[in-house]
């Protein structure tokens, strides 16, 4: 019989040791400098593995939603503030859907 509760205390606590463990073994400044920056870059990394897939996959055609990144990533390379680059890709989405329909 499955049991909830034993599911939920194991999540917790795989999700508390993640977040422990790191802080009991460096308890002093980092002085490695790849390390330093090995961990500098994983949130980025980590968000742009949990965003590029949902981006290919959260539009209708999936080459709208390539075509999206592509212009915003254009667009907040240039400055752009983020409500400019949120528009622009919504903005391409449509678009190319539209387009697509249409043949």
């Amino acid at each position: 019989m499955r049991n909830i509760y034993l599911y939920l205390l194991v999540m917790a606590g795989v999700t508390y040791a993640i977040r422990v463990i790191p802080l009991t073994l460096l308890r002093g400044k980092i002085k490695s400098r790849f390390l330093h920056s090995f961990l500098y870059y994983i949130p980025y990394a980590t968000l742009a593995v949990m965003t590029f897939p949902a981006v290919l996959n959260a539009t209708q055609v999936p080459l709208a939603g390539a075509l999206a990144m592509v212009v915003g990533i254009i667009v907040a390379w240039r400055g752009a503030k983020l409500i400019w680059v949120a528009s622009s890709c919504c903005l391409t989405v449509f678009l190319v859907e539209s387009l697509v329909m249409m043949i």
